[in-house]
């Protein structure tokens, strides 16, 4: 299904502001603070589809050295480590091209914290500004050429060794959502 025409999403989930992600890896398991203040949109649908098992079992699907390794689509739940890594069509469609069904309204002209440092999380979408579902990506290194077009929506604080060590391929195991303690 095509970016254009799918509707834009509003989630329901209610931001706290100190939402935790823990993502469980093939290669270890990383956790990252969500910026639900400066991204409530992005953080809401992020936990909304961690919560209903969205991202289980997903690859990553694209690694670049020195710039991102990215995940999120459905389309590589069903596919091997192996075709992923190949970029091979899996029976959901190619790697890369898959998302939730809706889109989300872009975020880094309001987010103040809108920063792609070394470890960010952020969105990625396709020409379309507000065309962000489900994909998202690591920073491996700072990115600052990105803040002005992609919705940063968290930091990794634990697991940034195990951001280096994904390649295209590795599995999304599980994304939990928690609360940071105060």
């Amino acid at each position: 299904m095509g970016w254009f025409g799918e509707p834009l999403h509003t989630p329901s989930y209610k931001v706290t502001g100190s939402e935790v992600a823990t993502i469980v890896t093939s290669k270890g398991t990383i956790r990252v603070r969500l910026d639900g203040e400066g991204a409530p949109i992005h953080v809401g649908n992020f936990c909304e589809l961690a919560e209903s098992g969205f991202y289980d079992n997903t690859k990553f699907h694209r690694y670049v050295p020195g710039f991102v390794i990215q995940g999120g689509d459905p389309n590589t739940r069903d596919m091997t480590p192996a075709a992923v890594a190949a970029g091979r069509p899996g029976p959901k469609g190619r790697p890369g091209t898959g998302g939730p069904g809706y889109r989300i309204r872009e975020e880094f002209n309001t987010n103040p914290r809108n920063s792609h440092k070394d470890g960010a999380l952020a969105m990625a979408r396709s020409q379309d500004p507000n065309s962000a579902g489900s994909q998202f990506y690591f920073c491996l290194g700072a990115q600052h050429g990105l803040d002005s077009g992609y919705t940063v929506f968290g930091q990794t604080v634990q697991g940034r060794d195990v951001i280096e060590s994904l390649r295209s391929g590795d599995v999304i195991e599980s994304i939990t959502i928690g609360q940071a303690e105060a």
